[in-house]
């Protein structure tokens, strides 16, 4: 089994930040739907790992977010592809959780879902904490240019062996080969 561990925002549809707070606001990045298909295709299976602390900053609820992550499903499968599963963290950035990036307890909690190791799968971002928890579980950082991606390349500091790509249709192709 492989498994490709994309963030959300930035990586598979625009950012914003002021957040995705419904599912209008919800907009694709040109391919990155068609790339999850490509990685379906692959022998892939897809998971979403997001920080979403608007959810526990009250600026929509949990409702919303599900309608939000129905959206991106269906507009994933529209092109034939499937995001397995979405794992998210409701936590503001104060809270000291185990489950927000930068730390690895979403990557973890995916391990364990799955019952794997891991190691070397690709996982994409596009800021600094997610290239950072990748690290921690031992997964491949990747980093797009894509959302915060060139404002994070050019801070610097990425983790050794960061491969970075334009944007999620190109680095599939890198990791599918």
């Amino acid at each position: 089994m492989k498994i490709a561990i994309l963030d959300r925002d930035g990586v598979i549809n625009h950012d914003s930040d002021q957040f995705i707070k419904s599912p209008e606001e919800f907009r694709l990045i040109d391919g990155s739907a068609e790339a999850i298909a490509q990685l379906n295709h692959a022998g892939y299976l897809v998971v979403v790992a997001t920080n979403q602390s608007g959810l526990g900053r009250r600026l929509f609820d949990m409702a919303t977010l599900n309608a939000i992550h129905e959206k991106m499903m269906r507009l994933v499968g529209q092109v034939g592809g499937r995001i397995d599963a979405v794992f998210y963290c409701p936590c503001a950035a104060d809270a000291n959780c185990e489950c927000r990036k930068p730390k690895p307890g979403m990557f973890r909690e995916i391990a364990e879902r799955y019952g794997m190791d891991l190691a070397g799968m690709p996982s994409v971002g596009d800021s600094l904490r997610d290239l950072q928890a990748s690290v921690e579980a031992g997964c491949q950082p990747i980093l797009v240019l894509t959302g915060k991606g060139r404002k994070t390349q050019a801070a610097g500091s990425l983790p050794a062996g960061t491969r970075i790509y334009e944007d999620l249709a190109e680095a599939t192709r890198a990791i599918v080969g």
